[in-house]
Parts: structure tokens; C-alpha cells; sequence
């Protein structure tokens, strides 16, 4: 009897293992056939809208340009996935001295992609670079945030005096000229980056003009960029110190000058993101892959005020006046942008008091309005002599550029008789070179804020602004500036007013610009991606966080 129930367990105990072999071989089968949906292969193709010009973090002027920068460096702090400052490069939140003008940081134990280590020095040299007369930085004015930088940038101290220190290799002093109680957000803009000294000093002029003259301490690597062809890589930095966060190993870029290409594309599972303009939005409404959301982005006209037609106001404030904003949203972009007569945008500030936002408070400072537009208009010829006139709209070769400049065409040759309107459509390298050196009448382009203060916003138009491409010049606009920056950066609600007087005084009173919507992002994006930040301000994207599933 026992010999049989032996015989039984062990019958028991062969059948256990045969089951329990064919489990797990089923388990590996099962494992085997959903190893693909885990997605080892974590790679991007996405399209971006125009060309990229620069990776020199003090020289860049454009979204593209900043965008690609932010991939690849990162600052003090950088944006988390709330669009809220947190640390980045900084070991913890600094010490402040009592008067909350001096803010001592202390940096992680981190690396440049070549290996070498990141040091408190490299961000001395980057914002010393920026502030420096002979960068001819489009950021310099920024760097009035710290002792001299506005004095510095106008030549009359030297880099040295800079209130930006390095105590020891991992430790940085920032001296601010007035307290700023939202210096964070300051910090995670572009122009704040460090950069490699050893590297930029030895490559001088060539640092950052292609993949090969760069180094960063960001998430990703830039490469196979020329400094002129239309598509690059971003490669996981395998140095970055919060790598194992990273997840993306590779990003292909191309750019996609029309939207039809990017939707196209989309359309053949050969990019997983790209944007959407136009008729694209309500062809791809509805479907799961379309989103869109609001942006502190505004599209502009900037006058070039040197020039003789252009120079005269009357002029300026007729063509603020004389183009049908709303028709242009709904017809032209349609993407949920919206007709703007300010220059801070809505849902981007409020009131310290009150909350009530900044656009709402401030009014409509120039709407479409075709009888002051001809009335402006008859003023300008009579003090020109002249009743014919031609101008010419400089923009990008983008199809959404190429459409605004011809709806603008339509709207001023038709509501302001007398004027001829030329197009010139160059890549925006070109325009913005053009810009640079005040070749042109009238350019469209489009402008979103490093940080969520409407002075990023104003800051533009000092005399001496880098981006104060319309060459505007008003002391009492600039003495305006520096008061919101110094006296008034403790005093919220008198900085608040005065910030609204000075757009007022910009928009209608001197009209150097005219703004014409604020923008939406209209995008198309793969269901397997997860976590792509699409950002309100600053920079339009982020793929530190993004993963493929």
C-alpha cells in the first residue's frame, strides 16, 4: 500500500513539474509577444516649422533656435511638467542675504557632453558673454537683472564688475540690482544657460554655427546639423545628470516649412509630431490626435522708424489700424488664435490686487477701425508731400508667413489709398539678419516670452533692446523700463501701473509695432507618445519627460 501511494506522489509530483514547465514556457510565449508593445526602441521623427540659425545661447532670436538650445542645455532651473520653475542645474534653493539681492547657488556634480565637468565659471563666462558690448547680444538687456549689467552693455563698466561670481568651481554668487521675487522664472530662460568656456573661447565665432561647435549639459546632443541643411538629430546625453530620467534615446528633426508637409507626413506614420495651421485645424478637429491649447505667443508687424515713411507716425498708427484682425484669425490661421489689441497677451498676468488680467484691465489699444486708419493715413501724406507711397513687408518663407503678408497686402491696398505693397519671402535666417541691420520697411514676425511678467514683454523696446528691431527710441519709455526693474520691483501694484502706462504709450502712442493676434498651438500628435510637454511660453517644446509606449 505504500509502495503505491509512492508511486502516486510521484506521479503527482512529475505531473506538477510538467505543468508548471509548460506555464512557464506559456509565460515566456506570452512575455515574447508583448516584448514589442514595451517599445525598447524609444525614438521620435517630429517636424519643426522652420529652419534652425543658431546654437550660441547669447546670440539666438528666434523660437526654433531657442527650442534646440533648450534640448540640449539646461540652467539654474528649468520647467517642470506643471510649466513651473524647479531646480535643474542647482543643487537646492539658494541662500538670499537679508535685503534679497544676493542669491548664492551651489551646483550638482554634473557634466558637459564632452566629459568635462560643469563649473560654476562656465555660467560667469555665458551671462558675462551675453551682457558684452561686442557679442551684440539679442538677451543683453535681460542681464539688467544684476548689478551693472545695464551699465556694462552700454560700455561704460567693464565684465568684471558684472554682479555674477564664481566663490569655488561649484559654488555662483548672483548680486541683482533690485530684489526680484520671481527670479526662478527668469532663470529658466534661454539666455541664462551656461556654456563651455574652454570650448567657445577656442572656437570663438564658429561656437555653436553647427553640431560639431557645440557642447551642452541638457538631456539630449545635437547632431548632424551643417548650419544650413533642414533636419538634425537630438541624441540622448548619456553625461546629463538626471539621464535615467530620460527616456528617448533619439529625436529625428525636419523642418516643415508648409503645414500640408508635417500633416502629410503625419498622415503616413512617418512622424509622430507636428504642428497645424489653417485649413489643417478643421480637417483634423475631432480626430484623437489632434490638440490644441493656448500660447502667450503674439504675431506682430515691427516698423522700421529710421526710415522716412515708416519713421512717421501717422504712418505707423494707420497701418495698426487698417487690417481686419478677426477675419485674419478666422480665415487665415484658424487655429485658435485670437485678434489682439495689446501687446502683453491675455491669461498671462494678473493684477497683485485686484487678479484682474493684465489684456482685460488695459483695454483695446488699437483695433481695426478704417476711418482712423484713412484719417491717420491723410495726416502722414500731407506731412510726407506725398499721396502715393510704397512700402515693403519682409517675412519668412513660411506658408503661414507668406499667407499673413498676403492678406495684410489685401487689407492695406484696399483700405489705404495711395499705398503699394511689396512682399519680400526669405528663409528666417535671412530675415532676421535683415532685421539685424534695418533692411527693411515693415516685417511680420512672431514673439513668445522667456518667462510670465509682462516686462519680458516691454523690455523689447528700450533704446538698446536686442530685438528692438523697429530701432524705437523714447527716453521716457526707457526711464520707464529701468523704474520697473529698480525702484518699483518691491511695489507690485505701482510696478503693475506702470507697466500698463508704457503699453499704452508704446501700442498708440508711438505704435513702433502692431500686434496682431495671440496665438494657439494646433498640433498633431501619435497616440504611443506620452509625456510631451508643449509649452504656454518660452520655448515651444520639451522632450526631457516624453516617452514612447
Amino acid at each position: 500500500m505504500k509502495k503505491k501511494f509512492w508511486i502516486i506522489g510521484v506521479l503527482i509530483a512529475l505531473l506538477l513539474v510538467i505543468v508548471g514547465c509548460a506555464s512557464e514556457q506559456k509565460k515566456s510565449q506570452e512575455t515574447s509577444i508583448k516584448q514589442p508593445e514595451k517599445k525598447d526602441i524609444q525614438e521620435l521623427t517630429v517636424t519643426t516649422s522652420n529652419e534652425l540659425a543658431t546654437l550660441d545661447s547669447a546670440l539666438y532670436s528666434d523660437v526654433i533656435s531657442s527650442d534646440a538650445i533648450g534640448q540640449i542645455f539646461e540652467g539654474l532651473y528649468r520647467i517642470d511638467q506643471d510649466n513651473n520653475a524647479e531646480l535643474g542645474m542647482a543643487e537646492s534653493e539658494p541662500s538670499v542675504n537679508d535685503a534679497k539681492t544676493v542669491y548664492t547657488f551651489k551646483l550638482k556634480e554634473a557634466k558637459w557632453s564632452n566629459g568635462e565637468d560643469v563649473k560654476a565659471s562656465d555660467f560667469v563666462y555665458a551671462f558675462q558673454k551675453v551682457v558684452d558690448p561686442a557679442t551684440a547680444s539679442p538677451s543683453a538687456n535681460q542681464m539688467d537683472i544684476f548689478k551693472n549689467g545695464a551699465l556694462i552693455r552700454v560700455g561704460e563698466k567693464e565684465l568684471s564688475d558684472l554682479g555674477v561670481k564664481a566663490l569655488d568651481t561649484k559654488t555662483i554668487e548672483l548680486t541683482l540690482e533690485t530684489p526680484i521675487p520671481y527670479l526662478a522664472k527668469i532663470l529658466t530662460g534661454t539666455p541664462f544657460f551656461p556654456q563651455n568656456e574652454i570650448l567657445a573661447k577656442k572656437l570663438g565665432e564658429k561656437y555653436g554655427t553647427n553640431s560639431s561647435n557645440i557642447v551642452g549639459n541638457g538631456p539630449f546632443e545635437l547632431t548632424d546639423w551643417s548650419g544650413t541643411n533642414l533636419n538634425w538629430t537630438y541624441q540622448k546625453n548619456q553625461t546629463y545628470w538626471d539621464q535615467k530620467k530620460v527616456q528617448l534615446k533619439k529625436i529625428n528633426v525636419e523642418v516643415a516649412k508648409e503645414t500640408s508637409t508635417g500633416a502629410n507626413l503625419f498622415d503616413g506614420d512617418q512622424v509622430d509630431y507636428t504642428g497645424l495651421t489653417d485649413e489643417f485645424i478643421q480637417k483634423y478637429q475631432g480626430a484623437n490626435s489632434y490638440h490644441e491649447q493656448p500660447k502667450a505667443l503674439i504675431g506682430y508687424l515691427g516698423f522700421n522708424t529710421t526710415r522716412k515713411v515708416t519713421g512717421n507716425v501717422h504712418v505707423r498708427r494707420a497701418l495698426a489700424l487698417a487690417f481686419d484682425k478677426k477675419a485674419y484669425t478666422e480665415s487665415i490661421l484658424i487655429d485658435g488664435s485670437k485678434p489682439m489689441d495689446g501687446f502683453i497677451p491675455s491669461d498671462f498676468a494678473k493684477n497683485p490686487a485686484s487678479n484682474e488680467d493684465f489684456r482685460k484691465e488695459n483695454g483695446s489699444l488699437m483695433s481695426y477701425d478704417v476711418k482712423k486708419a484713412q484719417n491717420e493715413w491723410k495726416l502722414a501724406q500731407a506731412e510726407l508731400g506725398d499721396t502715393d507711397l510704397t512700402l515693403e513687408i519682409l517675412s519668412s518663407d513660411t506658408g503661414s508667413a507668406k499667407k499673413t503678408v498676403e492678406f495684410l497686402q489685401a487689407q492695406y491696398e484696399t483700405n489705404l489709398p495711395g499705398l503699394k505693397i511689396k512682399l519680400k519671402n526669405v528663409p528666417l535666417k535671412n530675415r532676421l539678419d535683415l532685421n539685424r541691420s534695418g533692411d527693411f520697411d515693415v516685417f511680420f514676425g512672431t514673439w513668445t516670452p522667456d518667462y510670465q511678467d509682462p516686462i519680458n514683454f516691454l523690455e523689447i523696446y528700450q533704446s538698446n533692446g536686442g530685438i528692438n528691431f523697429s530701432n524705437y527710441h523714447n527716453n521716457v519709455y526707457d526711464e520707464g523700463i529701468n523704474e520697473i526693474k529698480g525702484e518699483l520691483a518691491t511695489k507690485p501694484q505701482e510696478r503693475w501701473t506702470k507697466m500698463m502706462q508704457l503699453e499704452k504709450q508704446l501700442i498708440e502712442q508711438d505704435a513702433p509695432i502692431a500686434v496682431i493676434y495671440q496665438g494657439a498651438q494646433a498640433y498633431l500628435l501619435s497616440s504611443k507618445v506620452k509625456q510631451l510637454q508643449v509649452l504656454p511660453f518660452g520655448r515651444t517644446v520639451s522632450y526631457r519627460l516624453t516617452f514612447v509606449q
